[in-house]
C-alpha cells in the first residue's frame, strides 16, 4: 500500500470519528439525559450497596466496603462497555435516520476504516463519559483503591477493547438486516450481555446455560479481571492469561464481524433497506 492511499485512509478514519462528534455536538441536550442516566445508574448501585448495612447486612465474614466496590466496579465497566457497543449499533441508524448512509456506503473508503473510525470515537467518548461518572461516585462514596493495581486494569481494558469492537460492529448488523427491528434486536442483544456477563454478580449463580453463555462473552474476562486487579491487586504478569484470551477473542471477532457486515451491506443494497423510512 503506497504513502498515499496510506494516508488517505487514516484521514477517513479520524474523518468517520470526527463525524460522529459533530452527531453528539447536535443532539448534546440528548447525551447530557444520556450520561445523567448513566450516573443515576452507577449511584443507585452504590446506595444499594450501601443500604445493605442499614438491613443487617454487615456483620460477620460480610465485607460491605467490597460488595459496593464489587458492584460499583461492574456498573462503571458496563456503563462503558455498553456505550461503547450502543454507539457503533446506532451508528447505522443514526445514518439511515439522517439519510447520509448511502453517500457513506458510496464513499471511496474501506469498510473496515468506516467502521473502526466510529468505534475510535465510541471508545474516546466512552471513556470520557465513564471517567465523569467515577469521579462523581468516588467522591459521594469516598471509594478506597489504595491496594488497586491500575497497570494490570488498563492492560484488561485495553486488550477488551479488541472483541467490544468486534462486538459493537456485529451489533450494527441488525439495523441493516431489519430497519424496522434492527434497534430492538440490539437492546435486545445488550440486555443478554448485561443478563450472562456478571456485571452484578458471580456467574455460580445463574443455570448452567447462561454459565456457558457467559463463558463466550468477552464482557465477562473484562469485568473479572479489572476487579480483580482494583480489588485483590492483580498486576500485568498476573493478568496475562486474561488478556490472552480478550485479545484471542478480538483477533477472530474483528474480521469475522466485518465480513458479515459486508454481507448484511451488500444484502441491504440488494432489496433496498437502506432509504430512511418514517
Amino acid at each position: 500500500m503506497s504513502v498515499g492511499i496510506r494516508h488517505t485512509e487514516l484521514n477517513a478514519l479520524f474523518g468517520f470519528a470526527e463525524r460522529q462528534l459533530h452527531v453528539v455536538k447536535r443532539y448534546w441536550v440528548w447525551e447530557i439525559v444520556w450520561l445523567f442516566y448513566s450516573l443515576v445508574s452507577v449511584l443507585s448501585i452504590g446506595f444499594l450497596a450501601s443500604g445493605l448495612g442499614a438491613l443487617g447486612v454487615g456483620s460477620g465474614a460480610f465485607d460491605l466496603r467490597r460488595a459496593q466496590l464489587y458492584l460499583l466496579i461492574g456498573a462503571l465497566l458496563w456503563g462503558y462497555l455498553s456505550l461503547v457497543f450502543m454507539e457503533a449499533a446506532y451508528a447505522i441508524s443514526w445514518e439511515r435516520w439522517e439519510g447520509t448512509i448511502e453517500y457513506t456506503f458510496m464513499a471511496p473508503v474501506r469498510r473496515m476504516t468506516h467502521l473502526m473510525g466510529i468505534c475510535l470515537f465510541a471508545i474516546g467518548y466512552g471513556l470520557a463519559r465513564t471517567l465523569v461518572v467515577f469521579i462523581v461516585a468516588a467522591f459521594m462514596f469516598n471509594l478506597d483503591f489504595s491496594h488497586a493495581n491500575v497497570a494490570g486494569a488498563l492492560g484488561v481494558l485495553v486488550a477488551s477493547t479488541l472483541p467490544l469492537i468486534g462486538l459493537s460492529i456485529l451489533t450494527a448488523v441488525l439495523p441493516l438486516l431489519s430497519p424496522q427491528k434492527g434497534e430492538q434486536m440490539s437492546i435486545a442483544l445488550q440486555g443478554f450481555l448485561l443478563l450472562v456477563s456478571g456485571v452484578y454478580y458471580p456467574l455460580t449463580v445463574l443455570p448452567v446455560p447462561m454459565q456457558l453463555a457467559g463463558a463466550a462473552s468477552p464482557l465477562t474476562y473484562a469485568l473479572a479481571g479489572i476487579r480483580s486487579s482494583l480489588l485483590e491487586g492483580a498486576g500485568l504478569r498476573e493478568e496475562l492469561p486474561t488478556i490472552a484470551i480478550l485479545v484471542g477473542m478480538g483477533a477472530l471477532m474483528i474480521p469475522a464481524s466485518v465480513l458479515v457486515f459486508g454481507w448484511a451491506e451488500r444484502r441491504a443494497k440488494r432489496l433496498g433497506l437502506l432509504k430512511r423510512s418514517g
